[in-house]
């Protein structure tokens, strides 16, 4: 059981979970509502979604000989022969139908749009890395994280909690896209000698490595930018604490980190959206209790 949670790639789940979170709190802002058993639903469907495109991953890369079992990343499943990919993909599988089973509850409160955006979901899920032309094998893997782990993520749970959309929503989603497509550009930058020999060109060998760096450091910076003007409910200067990781992972890129050493900056990249997340929720309670106590916000 333990080697399956690994398979599925726990620390992930922030990716899909954290910008679920910060959707909810908008909403509420905006609302002063909470609809407790739909974002319960809607982070259940979010983190299926992810593990199902984790475990697909797995399989696929295994075969097409991208991942090996001397890969720089954290170990996956099928190349260090703890399943077989026919194994990980049936688990895959499972995966995207409990999140579709989930998505037919929400249709229910969210009608069409929410049906239409859980389908593409789960189909991206699938074609990151399988089909003719794999997102994950391309340039515009950066953009699919951005559309998915951002936007979609963010203004869908919010349109699930409101039954509508806002400017709010769409600009903290981008927000919260940038750092999850972060995490991306690390993970190819790491890769960039191996995925050029499996016949990935990724948007970071688009780029190149040094103009690589700054798009990293741009996807860490800009988020903090668009919350602090991006006219959302509450205060959003506590982002601004977030800054001094920001600068410490942007050095690590620009200092010649490479290889295996990669690895903590993935991770920490990751947190880096967390901690957005957190630290505007913050700054939404401190707002409301200033409201509450002085009656202005």
């Amino acid at each position: 059981m333990a080697r399956w949670v690994q398979a599925g790639r726990p620390r992930t789940l922030l990716l899909a979970v954290a910008p679920v979170l910060a959707g909810v709190m908008l909403a509420v802002a905006d609302s002063g509502q909470l609809a407790f058993f739909t974002a319960l639903g809607t982070l259940l469907a979010a983190a299926g979604i992810q593990v199902g495109t984790n475990l697909h991953n797995d399989a696929v890369d295994f075969e097409r000989g991208t991942d090996t079992a001397d890969r720089l990343g954290p170990p996956r499943a099928s190349a260090q022969g703890w399943f077989t990919p026919a194994q990980v993909r049936r688990a895959a599988h499972a995966a995207f139908l409990a999140s579709f089973v989930l998505g037919l509850l929400l249709v229910l409160r969210g009608g069409l749009p929410i049906l239409l955006l859980g389908l593409t979901a789960i189909a991206a899920g699938y074609a990151y890395t399988s089909g003719p032309r794999p997102i994950a094998y391309g340039p515009l893997g950066e953009t699919f994280v951005l559309a998915f782990f951002g936007i979609a993520a963010v203004a869908g749970t919010y349109y699930l909690q409101t039954l509508s959309l806002s400017a709010g929503a769409i600009t903290l989603g981008i927000a919260l896209g940038m750092p999850a497509a972060a995490v991306l550009t690390v993970n190819n930058y790491r890769d960039f000698d191996t995925d050029r020999v499996a016949g990935r060109r990724t948007l970071c060998h688009v780029l190149g490595r040094p103009a690589a760096r700054y798009l990293y450091a741009g996807m860490l910076l800009l988020p903090v930018v668009l919350i602090l003007f991006g006219g959302l409910p509450g205060f959003s200067w506590p982002v601004l604490l977030a800054l001094p990781l920001a600068w410490s992972l942007i050095r690590s890129l620009f200092s010649g980190t490479q290889g295996t050493a990669l690895n903590p900056v993935l991770g920490k990249t990751a947190q880096y959206q967390v901690w957005l997340v957190l630290l505007y929720g913050i700054g939404l309670l401190m707002s409301a209790l200033v409201n509450a106590l002085f009656g202005h916000g």
